[in-house]
């Protein structure tokens, strides 16, 4: 079980250092071109030759959106034109029919994501088509754990559009609000109204959605500690499942929308922990357990009870109770995880349209694990969500002395044991109280990427 939360100002300004979130280990700049659609169309093979194959988790990229938020990072693209959703959707069904024959009939799809972009620019119509398209290519559990879930805009959905999702059979929903402060909102390019959110959720519950998301991030323009205080407490009286309260990282340089704002209303480091430590005393507070890496939940969602009995997972969805899965990624920049590997779509729909055209599996980049990273992924995943790392367990299962395999780390881990973070011990480390906002921190002692310098240039800071 995890310990419980403790707020240290002081660590948290100290180590306040530029890293991975590890959605994935090794992290996506480590890719290479070299890996191609036959390295895939491999991968595919050795893992349904496994002797128990793994379910499957399918993810849905939809890159539009109707404007642009100017805090975003993600891969998207600006339109006002609903058309081109045509030629996208067009693609996507070839793509699917490309790749869902590769995988054996056996093996169940045991959840389903819609991201983007902004998933609902489609009609509830068209994304009713793609899940059942989906379910013909593929054989869906029937488990009552099974999610079909999606990113919504509560600015361009309509309650009627959520009857239409559930008769999909969409039963999970996350949806983007970051703060309702209306300087924020302003400055942000995202004006989104209180009723009308409150509305999506509503509508979400009366159609029997097992859990709702909201997304908020702080370090926003104009954000301050008191009017994050009052977004915190509306969202609260809203009650969802979850939340996801993420750092604002401002990157202009990789992030063509962030040079739109104002970085003279940015707060500075000392408010931006302020806000944290807001979203964290109102949070559990108000019953949310903090789950890791920016997450909450109440103690009855799914989320908290894979956590409590070991069977959380984070991947590029962020954290999920489907451990035991292959990810297949579909759509503009999606990436799929299948067995030891990582493999990427182009990031661009001309170069994605381009290779599926001339009936390729469209992969741009990629890469297979080796021994050395498997085993550090698996380390790194206990860590991000059990939040310790079974020395034993880990020792058994890839042949290993850990104290002389691990050396390097273990030098590096010290440190952060004389600061209270870990405790490490023969038979396993774990994460303290203080250590749990620094997961990632303690994590980045066992990746051996981060000794090549260039690897850390597009990663986040701590907080």
């Amino acid at each position: 079980m995890m310990p419980s939360l403790a707020f240290d100002a002081d660590l948290l300004r100290r180590y306040d250092r530029p890293g991975p979130r590890y959605t994935s280990y090794p992290t996506a700049p480590q890719f290479d071109s070299e890996f191609g659609e036959q390295a895939l169309r491999s991968a595919i093979a050795d893992s349904n030759g496994d002797p128990i194959p793994r379910r499957l988790s399918l993810y849905v990229h939809v890159p539009f959106c109707l404007s642009p938020c100017f805090y975003c990072g993600c891969n998207r693209v600006i339109t006002r034109d609903k058309r081109r959703s045509d030629n996208y959707l067009e693609l996507l069904y070839r793509e699917i029919g490309m790749v869902a024959p590769l995988f054996d009939r056996d093996r169940e799809v045991i959840q389903l994501h819609f991201g983007g972009g902004t998933p609902n620019f489609l009609s509830p119509e068209q994304l009713r088509r793609i899940v059942e398209f989906l379910q013909r290519q593929f054989r869906f559990s029937e488990a009552a754990d099974r999610d079909i879930s999606i990113e919504l805009d509560p600015r361009t959905v309509l309650p009627q559009d959520i009857a239409e999702l559930a008769k999909a059979g969409f039963n999970r929903a996350s949806l983007g609000v970051q703060d309702f402060n209306p300087e924020v909102q302003a400055a942000v390019n995202r004006v989104q109204g209180i009723e009308q959110t409150h509305a999506v959720i509503d509508a979400c519950r009366s159609h029997r959605f097992r859990s709702i998301n909201i997304d908020l991030i702080y370090g926003l323009p104009n954000q301050t500690i008191e009017g994050f205080r009052a977004t915190l407490q509306t969202v609260i009286a809203m009650r969802p499942d979850r939340l996801a309260v993420y750092s604002y990282a401002h990157l202009p340089d990789l992030f063509k929308a962030q040079r739109q704002l104002d970085a003279t209303l940015l707060p500075d480091a000392e408010t931006k922990l302020g806000l944290l430590q807001a979203a964290i005393e109102s949070l559990t507070a108000a019953g949310y357990l903090y789950i890791g890496m920016d997450h909450f939940a109440l103690p009855d969602d799914e989320l908290a009870q894979a956590q409590d009995r070991g069977g959380l997972h984070r991947n590029f969805m962020g954290y999920t109770t489907h451990a035991d899965s292959d990810l297949i990624g579909f759509g503009v920049s999606a990436i799929s995880h299948i067995g030891d590997t990582y493999s990427q779509n182009p990031r661009e729909i001309p170069a994605w349209q381009a290779m599926l055209e001339a009936g390729r599996l469209p992969v741009f980049r990629g890469m297979r694990l080796s021994a050395d990273d498997q085993l550090r992924a698996d380390l790194i995943q206990r860590l991000m969500c059990q939040g310790e790392v079974p020395v034993s367990a880990l020792e058994r299962r890839y042949g290993i002395e850990f104290p002389v395999y691990f050396a390097e780390a273990l030098d590096r881990l010290r440190g952060l044991q004389a600061d209270g973070l870990v405790q490490i011990e023969p038979k396993r480390i774990s994460v303290t109280a203080q250590g749990r906002l620094l997961l990632r921190n303690i994590a980045m002692c066992f990746d051996r990427y981060l000794q090549q310098p260039a690897a850390t240039t597009r990663f986040s800071r701590a907080i």
